[in-house]
């Protein structure tokens, strides 16, 4: 859903599954030429109604609870969850299960 929401129309929104016959773990990888994600919100993305944009009213975007539940059922499952954004370039989730 995030990926859709800060990608312009004219982006691009992408996953990509790696999986190797005998490989250890699987990765996902969502990854977007959107908005991108500040600095200093990346410590926090993945805190329980963290959001970044204070200036939205949760009618107008999330609860800011999808990355801490998509964390939480990385975790519970091994996994890891990375996170590489920079403003005006996009974001990239990487998880490792």
């Amino acid at each position: 859903k995030n990926c859709m929401e800060h990608t312009p129309e004219d982006g691009s929104g992408r996953i990509e599954i790696d999986a190797e016959e005998n490989a250890v773990f699987t990765r996902i990888t969502v990854k977007d030429n959107g908005s991108g994600i500040a600095a200093e919100d990346l410590p926090h993305v993945f805190e329980r109604f963290y959001r970044s944009d204070a200036a939205r009213s949760s009618a107008e975007g999330g609860s800011g609870l999808g990355l801490s539940i998509a964390k939480w059922i990385v975790d519970a499952h091994g996994g890891t969850i990375e996170i590489l954004s920079r403003p005006e370039f996009g974001t990239r989730f990487t998880v490792k299960l």
